[in-house]
């Protein structure tokens, strides 16, 4: 009867402790109902922001966030969740923000520029990887939450626009195969557009905008 009564409470011992592990972890999900933050699955321009956290886990003290109105979240590959407040066109305009950042209790943020952010699950795909010969790619320009007209990317006239079900725009050029596509690629980062990396067309296709 004692092993018994030992093994029942050790039972409940564990039942107790799953069941507080789990109320730890969704100590943020109301955080994200609210869109007090922001899960982030793609990087998008502007690209530039203010970092106040990076944990290999995330926070469980909601409190931290009680003095800013929304953080984004960005779950990265190198195994830590990241949090930034504020979006910027250039690090310059970003720094001016840092005095009153740290007055709100963020002592430690910095500028960062998102697109040195190698996100879990994302879309990008660097040049490096293998390349189907039988599939066709095209080259993506850029990503962002609102729609631009093609026309921004005035180097070109064949821009392709995606609207995603994630809800980003996305902006392509071109249909390549293979060596080409490698090639068109490089052409197109020495345009000026650094971040452009290929992207499957047919994974793409069906979110086109005529």
């Amino acid at each position: 009867m004692k092993k018994i009564i030992k093994y029942s409470l050790l039972g409940a011992i564990v039942i107790t402790q799953s069941l507080l592990f789990d109320a730890i972890a969704d100590k943020l999900a109301h955080l994200r109902t609210t869109k007090k933050i922001v899960p982030v699955k793609e990087i998008t321009a502007p690209y530039f922001a203010i970092q106040i956290l990076a944990l290999q886990e995330s926070p469980q003290f909601p409190g931290y966030f009680k003095n800013i109105n929304q953080a984004r979240e960005f779950d990265c590959a190198d195994g830590y969740v990241r949090y930034t407040i504020g979006e910027f066109s250039s690090a310059e305009s970003a720094r001016e923000k840092i005095p009153e950042i740290k007055a709100k209790g963020y002592s430690e943020c910095f500028v960062v520029d998102l697109r040195e952010y190698n996100l879990n699950g994302s879309n990008y795909r660097n040049e490096q990887f293998s390349l189907d010969d039988n599939a066709f790619y095209t080259v993506q320009l850029a990503a962002f939450r609102y729609p631009v007209y093609v026309s921004h990317f005035k180097e070109f006239d064949d821009v392709m626009e995606f609207y995603m079900d994630d809800r980003i725009y996305r902006y392509t050029v071109g249909k390549f195969r293979g060596d080409e596509a490698k090639e068109q690629l490089e052409r197109i980062k020495s345009m000026g557009y650094p971040q452009a990396h290929l992207v499957l067309f047919d994974k793409y296709s069906s979110s086109q905008i005529e």
